[in-house]
């Protein structure tokens, strides 16, 4: 198995790529991300591979990846529709520097999901800011 990483450019938060994504999906169906190049190792992926979003320096979800197909941009050039399950599963959270495109992300290399634990249970995580949760996740503290 095999998965991709890519940089979610303009979103601030995993909120924001969900409305992002959904606001998407009602005027363009199917939900899916389209990218000049089609990956050569789409059967790799395709074998239970994800989509790890990278949100502000962070890998912070990812996405199933469910097809991968030919398509075509606004402009009429060809491009790969990768089409994404909606489901946004949490990450642990990693640090990722800023690199252009997608990449290959080997199954060994991703961070595990993140369990749903004390934290998310706590009365008021969900009103603790975004930028909050992720320092205090970088202490170990989350």
């Amino acid at each position: 198995m095999l998965h991709l990483i890519k940089l979610a450019v303009g979103c601030v938060s995993v909120d924001d790529l969900a409305e992002w994504q959904a606001r998407r999906a009602r005027t363009h169906p199917p939900l899916r991300h389209r990218t000049r190049s089609t990956p050569r190792r789409a059967g790799e992926i395709l074998a239970g591979g994800s989509l790890y979003w990278v949100i502000a320096g962070f890998v912070q979800v990812r996405q199933r990846i469910v097809a991968i197909m030919p398509d075509t941009l606004d402009d009429g050039s060809p491009c790969c529709a990768l089409h994404l399950d909606p489901e946004l599963v949490p990450v642990q959270l990693r640090p990722a520097k800023p690199f252009q495109g997608w990449r290959y992300l080997p199954a060994a290399d991703a961070p595990p999901d993140r369990p749903q634990g004390m934290a998310e249970a706590q009365e008021g995580y969900e009103a603790m800011p975004a930028a909050m949760r992720r320092e205090l996740a970088e202490l170990g503290l989350l």
